[in-house]
């Protein structure tokens, strides 16, 4: 197995497009089959969906759309979330070490995101008690979250990930309870930075600090020649 994490950007490469939900899904569970088998390297997929709801376990029929819109129902934790145009999703099939735990991981992907945007100039960070990485209140606005996180380990190997915010998709978290949270807002990079920012420019940007969190929890057998 090779000893860097491999990346695959689906739909963020010279032919751009966004990649359907179901289908990247049904990608997800092949690759996920392998590596808990040893039969393929760990892999991180990058995509830009469709628009989509998707509701975790812990979703609650308060938190659904209120206008009837379909929602996936999907095997990892958390609640409901939306995915679309400008949001970079992120699903890193790893198999984790011995004594790594789904905790562990969770801040793996935490702490890349918050270096990364470290590096952009934005302060953000965790808020005791909830998942993702949050930009924490001003006068004038509340606590936001800019990256939602939603995983499932299964033969010790995971799947689902991450939903970084690029650019702003607030009319569409207004229609739910973005991940059964009714007291603080969502945010993006262009809204807390404005600029000319590219989902496949961030990810790109992304890589590198996602491969340093993730390596110390990778199993020996997936991180070495």
């Amino acid at each position: 197995m090779a000893d860097v994490l491999t990346f695959e950007y689906r739909g963020l490469d010279a032919n751009p497009h966004l990649s359907d939900y179901q289908e990247t899904w049904d990608h997800q569970r092949e690759v996920h089959a392998g590596v808990a088998d040893g039969a393929r390297e760990d892999l991180a997929i990058y995509v830009e969906h469709c628009p989509v709801y998707t509701a975790g376990r812990r979703t609650k029929p308060s938190d659904l759309p209120a206008d009837g819109t379909p929602v996936v129902a999907v095997d990892r934790g958390g609640e409901i979330t939306y995915h679309g145009p400008g949001q970079l999703v992120g699903y890193p099939i790893i198999r984790l070490a011995e004594g790594v735990g789904v905790v562990d991981y969770v801040r793996a992907l935490e702490a890349a995101v918050i270096a990364l945007l470290d590096g952009y100039g934005i302060d953000s960070g965790r808020v005791e008690g909830r998942t993702g990485v949050w930009l924490a209140a001003t006068d004038t606005l509340p606590e936001r979250k800019i990256c939602a996180i939603g995983v499932r380990v299964a033969r010790r190997t995971t799947m689902h990930g991450f939903a970084l915010n690029v650019q702003s998709s607030a009319e569409r978290f207004g229609n739910i309870v973005p991940c059964g949270i009714s007291d603080a807002g969502v945010t993006s990079i262009v809204e807390e930075l404005p600029g000319t920012w590219t989902v496949a420019g961030v990810a790109h940007d992304l890589e590198p600090h996602l491969a340093l969190a993730l390596a110390p929890l990778r199993a020996a057998e997936s991180a070495s020649a």
